[in-house]
Order: C-alpha cells, then sequence, then structure tokens
C-alpha cells in the first residue's frame, strides 16, 4: 500500500466517478482503475461498487475512506512542519469563509496579508459554513473564518470581532425616517431572508424571535446581493452585516440603513483550525492580522441617500 493509492481512493470517493477522479488526479482511468483494484486485492475487501454510470463506497470503503483522510492530512501535517522550520512565513495556508462575509471582510484584509507576509500563498475558498466545517474536519483547509457558535470540541477557535447588523429599507419607508431603531420596533414587520444553508439566515431568524418580527414567505435570496436588489426595488426590508454596507461595496440612492441603539443585533466572528494542526503558532498571527481591522469599519454610519436628504435640509435653510 503506498499514499498514492490511498489519494487515488479518496479522489474517487470525492467524485464518484473513474473518469473525473482519473482526470482529477491527472491519470489515465485505466490507471486510477488499476491502482483502486489492486489496492483491494491487498487489503483483500470491496472497497467501492461499480455501477454502469457512478461508483458507490462499501461499507469498508467509507470507512478506509474516512481513515485514508486522516493518514494525507497528517501527511501535509508532516510537510507543513518541515516548511515553516524553513520558513515561518511561507508556504500556502487554505483558508474558508462563508459567502456572506467573505466578499466584504477580505479586501480590507487581504492586502495587509500580503504586506506583511510577501511569501505567503492565500488560497481562498468561499463555502456554506457547512461545507467549510466539513472540510477543515477533513483536513483540506487550514482554518475557517465563521460565526459563532461552533460546536465543534477539535476546533480551537479565535475570537476575531463582532459584527453589527443594519436595517436596511426602500427609501420612503416609514422606518426610514428613523434615526436609529430599538429591536422591538420590528415587531410587526416581515423581512427577507436568505435560503437555507446561510449562517446569516439563521442568525436573522434569531433576531426576527427575539423582536418578534416574521419572515417574508414567498420569497428567500441566494445572495446578500439579491437581498440588497430586492429592498432597492421596494420588495420588502431586510437586515445586513455592516460589513456589507461598507467600500468597496457602492451605496444604493435607493436604500435606507438605519442602525439599531441598545442591544443591537450582531453576529460574532472566529477564525477556527483544528488543534491538532501543525500551523497553529502562525495561524494565531494571521488571526491578529484579521482581528485589526480599521475603528470605523464595524460601526454602522448614515446611508448614502439619508446623508444626500440632510444636504439638501441644509440647503433650504
Amino acid at each position: 500500500m503506498n499514499l498514492r493509492d490511498l489519494e487515488y481512493l479518496v479522489t474517487l470517493a470525492e467524485h464518484r466517478h473513474f473518469g473525473r477522479a482519473a482526470a482529477a488526479s491527472h491519470v489515465s482511468q485505466p490507471t486510477l482503475s488499476m491502482q483502486v483494484r489492486k489496492l483491494e486485492e491487498e487489503l483483500g475487501v470491496a472497497l467501492v461498487e461499480r455501477a454502469p454510470r457512478k461508483v458507490l463506497l462499501t461499507d469498508a470503503g467509507r470507512e478506509i475512506v474516512q481513515r485514508a483522510r486522516e493518514v494525507m492530512n497528517e501527511i501535509e501535517q508532516i510537510k507543513a512542519i518541515a516548511r515553516r522550520t524553513i520558513d515561518p512565513e511561507s508556504g500556502s495556508v487554505r483558508l474558508g469563509i462563508f459567502p456572506t462575509l467573505g466578499p466584504y471582510l477580505l479586501p480590507h484584509v487581504v492586502p495587509r496579508v500580503r504586506e506583511r507576509f510577501p511569501r505567503l500563498e492565500l488560497l481562498l475558498v468561499e463555502e456554506k459554513t457547512e461545507v467549510v466545517l466539513k472540510q477543515l474536519r477533513e483536513g483540506r483547509l487550514d482554518a475557517g473564518i465563521l460565526a459563532l457558535p461552533l460546536h465543534e470540541p477539535q476546533l480551537h477557535q479565535e475570537f476575531l470581532f463582532e459584527e453589527p447588523f443594519v436595517l436596511a429599507v426602500p427609501e420612503g419607508h416609514p422606518l426610514g425616517r428613523r434615526k436609529s431603531l430599538q429591536l422591538e420596533d420590528l415587531s410587526d414587520q416581515t423581512l427577507l431572508l436568505l435560503e437555507d444553508g446561510h449562517c446569516l439566515r439563521d442568525q436573522a431568524l434569531e433576531v426576527c424571535q427575539l423582536a418578534g418580527a416574521g419572515e417574508r414567505t414567498g420569497f428567500r435570496a441566494t445572495s446578500l446581493e439579491t437581498l440588497r436588489q430586492m429592498v432597492a426595488a421596494h420588495v420588502g426590508i431586510t437586515l445586513l452585516p455592516v460589513l456589507a454596507t461598507k467600500p468597496p461595496i457602492a451605496a444604493s440612492d435607493d436604500i435606507e440603513l438605519i442602525a439599531f441603539r441598545g442591544a443591537a443585533p450582531s453576529r460574532r466572528i472566529a477564525m477556527a483550525w483544528r488543534r491538532s494542526s501543525a500551523m497553529a503558532p502562525f495561524l494565531q498571527t494571521l488571526a491578529a492580522l484579521f482581528r485589526e481591522l480599521p475603528g470605523d469599519l464595524l460601526e454602522p454610519q448614515p446611508s448614502r441617500s439619508r446623508r444626500a436628504a440632510a444636504r439638501r435640509a441644509l440647503t433650504s435653510r
């Protein structure tokens, strides 16, 4: 048995198709099929069920694939130790982040990471929270930027920052005349929310429950940008994390942004990595860079349309 055979098996388990697995492994299909067959003969058990159009793992195959992933992860840890010993600030870091945070946080952090670690290759993977967690467990990611709480005892969780939410309403909406809101002001409102699988949906539902608000039925957005467009089109109102309202995201004259006062709704963001990771000391340093955001970046600001209204009011005096 050799490591390459285990890699072929894991790739086959991911793609469930010999042709696609061979392409991903950069070998011919007969080569991959032959090596998997040799592994089965060596172990004395069937690992896969070969159907005409797809591949299924046997019970033994599923368990061996899980162990093979652990072996491959340990090999990567060994290589990482060697790389970090030679040059602690070089090599690559595979970082996962969820879609309702990545496009809004990374423009503020990645340039600083490149400046601080010019030889570091930062490989970014944008996936929903459950996918990031799965890839962390399997060793396919080195770290993840995720929203707390995380019920993952095998992961070290380094708190980064707390990000408040603001309410986004169409221009002219009755709530848009207010300078700030309290949660109870949403008690008779229905909000546009994201589809299942987004952690932001769960956070928004929690806010709705606390405020006594409801969800707008018949519509669930696939992204924050869809939510933003729906608000601009006067379809409804929604909650936006404050980073999604800051440059380089363009402001909209059709949307009013209202901050909350008092116990403002928010989400807590952390960087997580496996407790067994050989990269832990470096990831601590990297987390510190993500934590050091500009002071006003997490503070809600008046929306562009409100600022324009304020300028008009001053001009008319």
